[in-house]
């Protein structure tokens, strides 16, 4: 049988077996109902995992996903997205997702654009901010939630105020086995002389033991022959938390009450098929439990599924699955109550019968090939009302630089690191790293007013000149709003990071007063680049000397930078370096592409076609890292950093690495006279403009604001000076890019 709408690939989320609770029981049995139900569906099973190496998954979870490991949940999202499901459904139960109230889960969700339906297995009548949050964010995400009890559609209506068209009752599902009398089944058991009266599940202290343990002394006195079997492994939780301790204490109140011999517990989690025969070997089925506000519990719905006579306490799922004559209902910790309704239901075969033949009525209309349709009909329904992407109609032409939305961060001490929406946050003041790049913005921008460009060359000049502290022979790096330093030295980065402003200012600055002021400091503090360990901070030595060596082609320290950087930087890669790994780390992190670009410099400048090669190979293999699957540009989401050898995570993708991306293969361009690194440098710009992976514009327009980043949501509203400094220079460097010769894909010039 097809799916409904042509659905032919989803993915599922939850607990799988053999991990023992009732959630991973509830996900494998939906798992196989769809795929008996549409054998061409493809269901891809995506496992929560409490204990990383210790379940031995089947063949049937997709993918398992370590509960407590924030960046796994990515992972997660990014495999999902890329699998081709059409829609996610996914099973929510607290205490299985990591974070807060579950959190983490909502960084999956924000991560996959395909329509999601959530089966809330418990819904809170009162819960905590965090339990709240959680759930109001699973709510916005879910195009559809399925609950198992009407109560949970008024409890999400009045609690999370929660549209109602978005709500679908969809009865917890039973296995479809033919009806057959206890007493045929019960010699399987060694039960064949005993009323039996069953529980089954997980146990753990809320499931209310202690009140049939406390009825069964009345029970006995009428039924001699009565034997209360508890069957079901401890909880795990409670296991690692006690052992069996609780076991060993309800076994001591069954031998205080003297009924020992009368109460069996079956230790064990038992496979699906023996759990039936159970069922079926049983006169009743109690659901004794404490708490009022259970939503469902699959246990109740197997029990009504096989035909049994259920005796139960009030909570929500059993006073509607039991309505209407369906079973009955006591009060909650009334053992009393217990033992009048069960020694009369022993006592009366006639209306255990009716009871038993109404409950298996009731139960055909739960079965799991039912619940499989309605989920798939709401699946595809999801999937049919999903608004259509629509991708920009025309590329735009790129920006004319500006420095307006620069000139709004910055005051005279220098330009503000952050920004509030585009208002300049005093809060977290400066930092040599963004007034190193604003420096360099200041001899490449043009058209721009030579007064206007003298002022703040002198102040984004004398913010590094100020941070320079001979003491330690370090540049500081962060200043506070009131211009006090917050440290005596600044990172390795940003130390490396002011070596090169100074180079290019050294090369370019407009005025021969900022281009000497730039050799001196430069000469002054260049040899603290070989006390740098960071290979970012090599590499942007090695820019700022490959500008040194166009003003001073002799001058020792720069070529000294550049030869013995690109050696360490080669050494590094032969290290790191997989078939399918060709780059200088093992983990991916930020500005990568400056790397390549530092060895091509260095390649250049020295006329060494070892250091060019590695440069341009190196380049090749992150550009294919930055490629979306649709062929656009995607930067390498701060999500990727510091994973060792693992693919790169779609997001927050950061306007930097756009802007490092087009320097470095506008080198490339430089060198080979190669048109495609030209492309790829376009590629990469037009990503501000809307080209990425949701189509979203991060150049706020005429202004020269960019936004912070992009993540799976939308934009980060905030412009910060990092941000705004790499699409003005990125504008810059296409600019500059439109200047040259035009070429062909051979590399020759076209006049």
């Amino acid at each position: 049988m097809a799916a409904p709408g042509g659905m032919d690939h989803i993915a599922l989320l939850g607990n799988f077996l053999p991990r023992k609770c009732g959630l991973a029981t509830f996900t494998t049995d939906t798992y196989h109902a769809l795929t008996q139900r549409y054998p061409v569906l493809a269901v891809d099973v995506y496992a929560m995992d409490d204990r990383p190496g210790l379940h031995d998954y089947p063949p049937e979870v997709t993918h398992r996903i370590p509960q407590n490991e924030r960046a796994a949940y990515s992972e997660a999202a990014q495999r999902i997205a890329e699998s081709g499901a059409k829609a996610l459904w996914v099973q929510h139960e607290y205490g299985i997702y990591g974070g807060p109230a579950g959190e983490y889960l909502l960084a999956l969700l924000d991560r996959v654009g395909i329509p999601v339906i959530v089966t809330l297995h418990t819904i809170l009548d009162q819960p905590s901010a965090d339990e709240r949050r959680v759930m109001d964010g699973l709510l916005r995400r879910a195009a559809r939630v399925i609950v198992m009890a009407k109560k949970g559609c008024e409890i999400l209506t009045r609690v999370h105020d929660v549209d109602p068209r978005k709500l679908v009752m969809v009865p917890h599902g039973v296995p479809d086995r033919a009806y057959v009398e206890p007493a045929t089944m019960k010699d399987s058991f060694g039960w064949a002389d005993h009323d039996v009266i069953l529980t089954f599940g997980l146990l753990a202290p809320n499931k209310g033991i202690e009140t049939m343990i406390e009825a069964m002394p009345a029970i006995v006195a009428a039924h001699p022959q009565a034997l209360y079997v508890v069957l079901g492994a401890t909880h795990p939780h409670l296991v690692e938390h006690e052992g069996e301790a609780y076991r060993d204490r309800l076994k001591a109140l069954a031998a205080d009450r003297d009924v020992a011999d009368n109460v069996r517990f079956v230790d064990a989690f038992v496979e699906h098929d023996e759990l039936l025969d159970y069922l079926q070997a049983a006169d009743l089925y109690v659901t004794p439990y404490n708490n009022p506000a259970q939503i469902t519990s699959g246990t109740l719905s197997y029990a009504v599924g096989m035909g049994k006579v259920v005796i139960s306490t009030p909570y929500v799922h059993a006073s509607e699955i039991l309505a209407d004559d369906h079973g009955v209902l006591v009060p909650f910790g009334d053992a009393a109550a217990f033992a009048r309704e069960i020694t009369r239901l022993l006592g009366d075969a006639a209306a255990r019968h009716a009871l038993a033949e109404r409950a298996y009525a009731h139960g055909r209309t739960m079965l799991w090939a039912r619940l499989a349709e309605r989920a798939m009909a709401e699946l595809a329904s999801a999937v049919a009302t999903l608004p259509h992407r629509i991708p920009r109609a025309a590329e735009l032409p790129p920006l004319q630089p500006t420095i307006a939305a620069v000139e709004r961060m910055s005051d005279a001490t220098g330009m503000l690191q952050h920004s509030i929406f585009s208002v300049p946050n005093r809060h977290h003041g400066y930092c040599i790293d963004d007034n190193a790049r604003a420096l360099i913005l200041m001899h490449r921008v043009d058209p721009l007013d030579e007064t206007t460009r003298d002022k703040w060359t002198s102040i984004y000049a004398a913010f590094l000149q100020h941070a320079w502290n001979p003491d330690t022979r370090r540049f500081r790096n962060f200043m506070n709003f009131d211009r006090s330093w917050c440290e005596d030295e600044g990172s390795e980065d940003s130390n490396g990071r002011t070596l090169w402003a100074l180079g290019v200012t050294a090369r370019e600055a407009r005025a021969r007063k900022h281009r000497d002021w730039a050799i001196s400091l430069f000469n002054a503090t260049a040899g603290i680049a070989f006390e740098l360990g960071s290979p970012r901070a090599h590499a942007f030595a090695m820019l700022g000397a490959a500008a040194m060596l166009d003003v001073e082609p002799g001058h020792a320290v720069a070529r000294d930078i550049l030869a013995r950087f690109g050696e360490e930087l080669v050494a590094l890669l032969d290290t790191a370096r997989r078939p399918e790994w060709q780059w200088f780390e093992i983990v991916l992190a930020y500005d990568n592409a400056r790397l390549p670009e530092a060895m091509i410099r260095a390649g250049q400048a020295l006329g060494r076609a070892d250091l060019l090669r590695v440069g341009l190979d190196t380049l090749d293999w992150i550009v294919a890292r930055q490629t979306s699957p649709d062929g656009r540009f995607r930067a390498i989401g701060t999500e990727s950093f510091q994973r060792p050898y693992a693919d790169p995570l779609p997001f927050d993708q950061q306007p930097l690495e756009a802007q490092a991306t087009i320097d470095a293969c506008l080198a490339a361009h430089e060198v080979t006279g190669d048109a495609r690194w030209a492309a790829e440098a376009m590629k990469a710009y037009r990503w501000y403009l809307g080209a990425n992976d949701l189509d979203l514009p991060l150049a706020s327009g005429a202004d020269g604001g960019c936004f912070d980043g992009l993540m799976p949501h939308g934009l980060n509203q905030n412009q910060g000076a990092e941000s705004i400094l790499a699409l003005q220079l990125a504008s810059c460097a296409i600019s500059t890019l439109s200047k040259r010769p035009r070429l062909v894909a051979e590399g020759r010039a076209v006049a």
